[in-house]
């Protein structure tokens, strides 16, 4: 994308350095003619050039370290702040400062060439007189219009994909309550529960938590949603001669889990407090499992055997109940198959869990409450909360990134763009203001005139887009493992961007066309 700006900016410099040139015929056709040599014509205008380059780099220079903080902040999320150092060294000063010099000079190459190859005597006798007959002496110019339109579409194109990427993601259904939850972890490193007190002291924290009046609902979880991490087991299902092996994400939970984070019960019944560690063991599962694995078979009272793990014996599970499908540890990822268990009846416990709290309160205030009811059970206790909506937010970081820098650089393509067809345009209309003059002076209507100059820009922004079109599908396919819920070849995303810069080169363009409009023929015909 930076690359392509650049391209944008060194086609846009170009064509008015062109512009310019063939505006300053008169003056290099002098020059010529009174004994300057076409090596100082040429040197003359990339001094000109230089200039340029150096102005825009020290412009670039003093935007840098503003620009920069921006960028950063934009990276830094509320559980992982960026600290970079952003100072500028001189390696990075020199490559800057000489990419501009060196793109300034090589742009600026072909209309110094160009501009020395004047013909003194026709300069001198054409002066002021319009392009009527030459008008294939502006098809550099039209040329370089029709590839700023090709790439500005390009990079609109990315935007309007990376923009609504990032806008399916932050919208998209977790299946899960967002507002008002929040995930809790604890540790107590003074005072560890032993194995078989591990249980008694969750059940003690939770209760604590529960009591807390700003507290809505509260469960322990092995495993909080979308926090990227995960734990998956493998399974035997049972079959009609042989089970068959499968694998599924397991979490243990505490009764009042679903409720507390907005998952819904389908069939069967929740957890209670009669699931406890000498009890059979249950379990329930996702939608996704049920559909996969069992079919159109009733799944309560199927029974699931794991796959012995170190720490994690093989153990028979009855199937009690479905609830809703969730996503798991990733937005992009698939909603897998899950089995949820009592966490009392979790073969290998940690010593202290996570908890999972909703509130209707603000979420400093439910943390400044809970930490003060936590600490007067266990004063040593460390805690940590993340905000879940916070957490979602935090984890597309690069999506954000990516909507803002696509954005960013489509307004800046499309700025300069603008600059580009008005510039060409505008320097079109001098160029054939004699031509139009006549036009006017034959009985040609003003409105006519603006259809001829329009038509003009019509037939360039028709062909920069068609060519833009081809190159975005071609360049967006690259792109396709970044974007989420839409195609890289999304026709709607290209034909709405294709409008916004035809729009905008129709706006460029319309203020030139109505000023050659009212040009007044009688004075434009005898000035000539």
């Amino acid at each position: 994308m930076t690359g392509l700006v650049l391209l944008i900016a060194c086609t846009n410099l170009m064509n008015l350095l062109l512009a310019r040139a063939a505006a300053r015929e008169h003056e290099i056709g002098v020059r010529l003619a009174i004994g300057a040599s076409r090596a100082r014509v040429i040197s003359q205008l990339l001094t000109e050039s230089i200039v340029l380059a150096i102005c825009g780099a020290g412009l670039g220079v003093v935007l840098a370290s503003p620009l920069s903080r921006g960028l950063v902040a934009l990276l830094a999320t509320t559980n992982n702040p960026l600290d970079l150092e952003l100072r500028a060294g001189w390696p990075v000063l020199a490559f800057a400062c000489g990419a501009g010099l060196i793109t300034c000079v090589l742009f600026g190459l072909v209309p110094a060439f160009r501009a020395s190859r004047t013909d003194p005597g026709v300069a001198m006798k054409t002066e002021g007189r319009g392009l009527t007959s030459n008008r294939d002496r502006l098809l550099m110019q039209r040329c370089l219009v029709t590839a700023q339109v090709a790439i500005s579409l390009v990079l609109l194109f990315g935007a309007a994909l990376f923009g609504r990427s990032f806008r399916n993601l932050i919208t998209l259904d977790t299946g899960l309550r967002r507002d008002g939850v929040m995930f809790a972890m604890f540790a107590d490193f003074s005072d560890r529960p032993s194995p078989e007190r591990v249980l008694a002291a969750q059940s003690e924290l939770l209760e604590r938590i529960r009591s807390v009046p700003q507290v809505d609902a509260a469960a322990i979880t092995t495993q909080f949603p979308l926090n990227g991490s995960s734990w998956t087991q493998g399974i035997e299902l049972p079959a009609s001669s042989t089970p068959e092996r499968r694998s599924s994400k397991f979490t243990y939970v505490s009764p009042q889990y679903f409720n507390t984070v907005g998952m819904r019960l389908r069939a069967g019944r929740d957890f209670d407090e009669g699931d406890t560690a000498t009890s059979r063991r249950v379990a329930l599962v996702n939608e996704t499992f049920a559909r996969r694995y069992l079919g159109s078979a009733n799944p309560i009272g199927i029974t699931v055997r794991t796959v012995a793990e170190p720490r994690y014996p093989s153990t028979v599970y009855e199937v009690i109940g479905v609830v809703s499908d969730t996503k798991y540890s990733a937005l992009r990822e698939p909603i897998p198959p899950i089995t949820f268990v009592p966490i009392a009846q979790h073969p290998s416990p940690r010593p202290w869990p996570g908890i999972v709290i909703r509130s209707s309160a603000s979420p400093s205030t439910v943390m400044a409450a809970v930490k003060r009811a936590v600490r007067e059970l266990r004063p040593n206790m460390t805690m940590g909360f993340t905000v879940f909506d916070t957490q979602i937010r935090d984890g597309l970081a690069r999506e954000r990134i990516l909507a803002w820098l696509a954005g960013g650089f489509g307004v800046l393509a499309s700025l300069l763009a603008t600059i580009g067809v008005y510039g060409v345009i505008s320097y079109l209309v001098v160029r054939r203001r004699h031509e139009i003059a006549i036009r006017l002076a034959l009985g040609s209507g003003r409105a006519r005139v603006v259809r001829l100059i329009l038509r003009e820009i019509a037939i360039l922004l028709v062909l920069g887009l068609v060519l833009g079109g081809v190159l975005a599908v071609a360049m967006a396919s690259g792109a396709s493992s970044l974007l989420f819920g839409l195609s890289p070849r999304d026709p709607m995303t290209l034909v709405e961007a294709a409008g916004v810069l035809a729009t905008i080169g129709f706006l460029a363009s319309s203020l030139p066309a109505f000023r050659a409009s009212r040009v007044d023929a009688t004075a434009a015909l005898r000035s000539e």
